[in-house]
C-alpha cells in the first residue's frame, strides 16, 4: 500500500502544506476527474469531495489576490470575495490585508456588475483587461495590453501594489495563456475519483508551448480524494 503523508489534523497543517512563499508566486488550482474531465455537466462543482473546500479556503486565505477569468466567474456564478472571521483573524495576525483582492480577467468587459463578485465585494474588486477598454464604475482597472489583456504586465501591475503571492482560479484558456506567457509557477491539483466521460475539457488550452518541467512537492489523499502540489523545478 502506498504511504501518504496523513492528512493535517488542523488548518495551521494546511497553511504548513499550501505557504506562503518567500518569492512572488502565481499558483494555479484545479480540480479534475480522474480521466481528466475539468467539469460534470459544464461545472467543476460536480468534481468537489472531502477535503477539497479546506484546501480551496486555504489557498485563499494565504494569496494577496484572487485571479479569475470572466468566464468562470460567470458560469461558476462567482460570489464576493469573503472570508470566515478565522481566515481574516489569520490574515490580520500575520500582517496581511482583512481581504485579498479579487481580479477578474476580461477583454471584453461583458460582466454583470449585479453579479455578487461585484455587488456585495468586500472590498472594491479589480478588473484585468486591455487600454482599448472602457473604465468600469463598479471596480477598479488595470489595462495592460493594446488590444489583448496583457498578462505579464499584469502579474508585474499586481506585484507593484503588494500583491505578490496570486492564486488563479482559471478557467481553462486563462490557465493555457499564463503557461503560454510562463507565468506559472505552481499547480495544485485535486483529482477527483470519478470517470466522467463526454466531452469535458482539460483543466488548461491554449497555444501549444514548450514543456515546463514541475517538482511533485506533496500527496495527500482523504476519501479517494487525491491532492497533488507541482512547483516550479528550482524552486
Amino acid at each position: 500500500m502506498t504511504n501518504y503523508p496523513a492528512w493535517p489534523p488542523s488548518a495551521d497543517g494546511l497553511i504548513e502544506l499550501y505557504p506562503r512563499n518567500p518569492a512572488p508566486t502565481l499558483r494555479m488550482n484545479f480540480i479534475a476527474g480522474a480521466d481528466g474531465a475539468v467539469t460534470v455537466d459544464g461545472l467543476s462543482g460536480g468534481l468537489h469531495g472531502p477535503g477539497d473546500k479546506e484546501i480551496f479556503d486555504s489557498l485563499r486565505m494565504v494569496c494577496d489576490a484572487l485571479i479569475v477569468a470572466s468566464g468562470t466567474v460567470k458560469a461558476e456564478n462567482y460570489d464576493a470575495l469573503r472570508l470566515t472571521p478565522e481566515a481574516r483573524a489569520w490574515r490580520r495576525a500575520n500582517g496581511l490585508p482583512e481581504y485579498p483582492l479579487m481580479v477578474v480577467v476580461s477583454r471584453s468587459m461583458d460582466l454583470d456588475w449585479d453579479q455578487l463578485i461585484f455587488s456585495d465585494a468586500p472590498i472594491r474588486p479589480i478588473v484585468l483587461t486591455h487600454r482599448g477598454a472602457r473604465a468600469p464604475d463598479h471596480a477598479d482597472l488595470i489595462a495592460v495590453g493594446d488590444d489583448e489583456v496583457d498578462l505579464a504586465a499584469g502579474v508585474e501591475a499586481l506585484h507593484e501594489r503588494g500583491a505578490t503571492q496570486l492564486l488563479c482560479e482559471g478557467g481553462p484558456t486563462l490557465f493555457g495563456s499564463m503557461i503560454a506567457a510562463d507565468l506559472v509557477d505552481e499547480l495544485c491539483l485535486t483529482v477527483a475519483p470519478l470517470l466522467v466521460g463526454g466531452e469535458a475539457g482539460r483543466i488548461s488550452t491554449g497555444p501549444a508551448t514548450d514543456p515546463r518541467r514541475m517538482t511533485l512537492r506533496h500527496v495527500l489523499t482523504l476519501e479517494d480524494m487525491l491532492f497533488l502540489r507541482y512547483v516550479r523545478q528550482g524552486r
